[in-house]
């Protein structure tokens, strides 16, 4: 999602769309938490004010993640609606913007992928849960932990015990 400016200067004149599907599966190195990320949809626009490019995106996609209560993996759906702006480094911005965050860019080239790994980040929750009676169900086990039902609970025989058990046992 790299564009020249010379590509770009034509939305000074009338706007500049795009729609790309594009991969992001470095998200996961960028947070452990995620397991797998679906390719994500960028739709937008480009619009010029001055010399401050304006890009209006609609970005979807989903997420797994997961579960807080369960570790199940949980699809969790990216639906966002954002105004992202660039403006040239060497150039004084003589513009007031309203928004906080302004991307300043060096060179001839504007790079889009940072800004939009970085609103996805930004949407992750810090817990999800599975819906009651999900068809995934949570690993069996783990690093020095196993899921245990009520009924293994029930029937299980404590180690400090287990000679006293033998003691009733008929041969």
């Amino acid at each position: 999602m790299r564009w020249s400016l010379q590509q770009l200067k034509a939305a000074k004149h009338k706007p500049f769309t795009f729609d790309e599907t594009i991969e992001l599966q470095d998200l996961k190195e960028l947070n452990t938490e995620i397991r797998d990320v679906s390719p994500i949809r960028v739709k937008g626009e480009v619009g010029y004010s001055g010399s401050l490019l304006i890009f209006t995106l609609d970005i979807s996609g989903e997420l797994i993640l997961p579960c807080a209560r369960t570790l199940a993996d949980v699809a969790f759906k990216i639906d966002l609606h954002v105004r992202e702006l660039f403006h040239p480094a060497n150039e004084y911005m003589k513009e007031e913007s309203e928004e906080d965050e302004v991307h300043f860019f060096e060179g001839e080239m504007v790079d889009l992928l940072p800004a939009i790994k970085e609103r996805i980040l930004l949407e992750i929750p810090l817990q999800v849960y599975a819906e009651e009676g999900a068809k995934r169900q949570a690993p069996p086990s783990g690093e020095d932990w196993e899921l245990v039902t009520e009924e293994q609970r029930k029937n299980r025989i404590d180690p400090r015990l287990a000679d006293l058990a033998k003691f009733f046992d008929k041969d």
